[in-house]
């Protein structure tokens, strides 16, 4: 009758992965839009689109839907149409009905026959990139007396 699985979410606590928001097909949105969870885009938004730090969010982007702006999200399937930058820290998807005019920042990506980019394709590595040492570290090691030898 009573169950005491401690692992069991109640009703007024739903879990995060099933935390879904949808903008419809025919509704327009000017401004911003930042999201947790998951995301169902088959409307418009003239603005960015933001994930909070959440890294399994995901935001789906039907084949009616569209941004203008800034995608950047840790994980997304395109299929419609982004006037902008999409920055994908996790997993990139690319559907066939995508068009993206704009950079695309990714780390793992998959892109299917008819998808089309126009704008440059940039990986990004799972460590953050090193810099060159500069012409003052040359210099420093130049400075340094030679041992002499006796």
């Amino acid at each position: 009758m009573f169950n005491s699985n401690p692992r069991k979410h109640s009703d007024n606590q739903p879990s995060r992965r099933s935390d879904t928001s949808l903008i419809a097909r025919g509704t327009s949105i000017h401004g911003d839009v930042a999201f947790s969870g998951a995301l169902h885009l088959d409307g418009c938004v003239d603005g960015a689109v933001l994930a909070t730090e959440d890294e399994d969010a995901v935001f789906t982007l039907s084949a009616e839907g569209r941004v203008v702006g800034e995608v950047r999200v840790a994980n997304a399937v395109i299929n419609g149409e982004v006037k902008g930058d999409i920055v994908a820290t996790g997993r990139l998807e690319l559907a066939a009905q995508a068009c993206v005019e704009g950079d695309v920042h990714y780390r793992v990506l998959e892109m299917a026959a008819g998808a089309r980019v126009n704008g440059r394709m940039l990986h990004q590595g799972e460590e953050p990139q090193r810099r060159l040492a500069g012409p003052d570290a040359a210099r420093e090691d130049e400075a340094e007396p030679a041992l002499a030898e006796g």
